[in-house]
């Protein structure tokens, strides 16, 4: 671990600024998606913007599908310096201390993109950028990738029908929560490794955006998908602070724009994939999609609303009410 982490360092210290004008600051931007997803869409948009409204002064170095860090190791190496930019599921900043960052992960949480846009762009959103500055880390903004449904090798049409089935998760205490709410067993996965557990039965479902399923071909190993749309996944587009700090102030006004702007892209194909996908799920055949009754949605939210309850002291109790304050204010509910 001493060597990987000296390497490291002398990575970041390698690329923390041009060593001569004609030379280009280099920024290795990591993900764990394919390049097709939202998320590697967005990461390719910001890698034209940047590059060109730099005029070349910066290089984008995309790194897609875990090529370079699975999901374990990524933050670490960000922080570390090794890459400059990442984009994790918010997930992953619970195992770094920011645990408030996890009551995205809340089951039902959301009741609209309304309300959540709301939350990410206001108050709520910046104040947990403001809690990584303290982890070496700078937030930049944040990228959809939708709401979940659930696929399994059985039907599943209400609660009951997971119970002892083991699904996937990211590691997250509050998907944890979610899951042993509904009597199913929560197993934390990498996901580069999520199609051959779900093919060789290590785990027998998963929880993900239709443009998740499609791209990792999950439907070509579950025969059924019920449309829940129980949570969220999305991202925060982050960058290694001290990096970001000791760029020129040009140069990161510039990228500053360059990001709000594949912002709005990405969250902008985000719900074109998921209703591409969710067709494409469908047209296969393989996979047998569940829409629920209204009764049964009305099941499903009753039985995971412990799940609230129970993270609040997690996630924070003030938070918790304050994501309710944001849903009850939005219209058509």
């Amino acid at each position: 671990m001493t060597a990987r982490i000296l390497g490291a360092l002398a990575c970041a210290l390698a690329f923390i600024a041009p060593t001569a004008a004609q030379t280009p600051i280099v920024i290795k931007f990591s993900h764990v998606v394919t390049t097709d997803t939202p998320k590697g869409q967005g990461a390719e948009r910001f890698k034209q913007l940047a590059e060109e409204r730099t005029k070349g002064a910066v290089k984008v170095e995309i790194y897609p599908n875990s090529t370079l860090y699975k999901d374990k190791e990524e933050v670490e190496m960000l922080q570390l310096g090794a890459v400059q930019m990442l984009a994790p599921s918010t997930s992953k900043f619970g195992p770094l201390g920011v645990k408030e960052f996890e009551a995205f992960d809340l089951p039902y949480i959301f009741p609209n993109e309304q309300v959540l846009r709301r939350v990410q762009d206001g108050p709520i959103g910046q104040g947990l950028f403001k809690k990584l500055e303290s982890k070496g880390i700078k937030g930049l903004g944040y990228w959809d990738n939708g709401f979940k449904i659930l696929t399994a090798n059985k039907p599943m049409h209400a609660p009951e029908d997971v119970k002892g089935l083991k699904f996937r998760i990211q590691s997250s205490k509050v998907l944890e929560a979610q899951f042993k709410q509904l009597g199913a067993l929560p197993q934390v996965l990498a996901f580069s490794e999520l199609y051959q557990a779900l093919q060789t039965g290590v785990v027998d479902g998963q929880e993900n955006p239709p443009s998740n399923v499609t791209t990792q071909k999950i439907n070509e190993v579950q025969k059924h998908a019920t449309l829940t749309y129980h949570g969220y996944i999305g991202y925060a587009v982050i960058v290694n602070k001290g990096f970001w700090d000791g760029l020129p102030a040009d140069i990161r006004t510039t990228l500053e724009g360059a990001i709000k702007d594949a912002t709005a892209y990405e969250h902008e194909i985000a719900d074109k994939q998921n209703e591409k996908a969710l067709a494409d799920i469908r047209a296969t055949g393989k996979t047998e999609v569940y829409t629920p009754t209204e009764a049964e949605n009305a099941a499903w939210r009753n039985a995971l609303a412990p799940v609230q309850r129970e993270m609040a002291s997690r996630v924070g109790k003030d938070l918790v009410t304050a994501l309710n304050k944001e849903a009850e204010a939005a219209p058509n509910n």
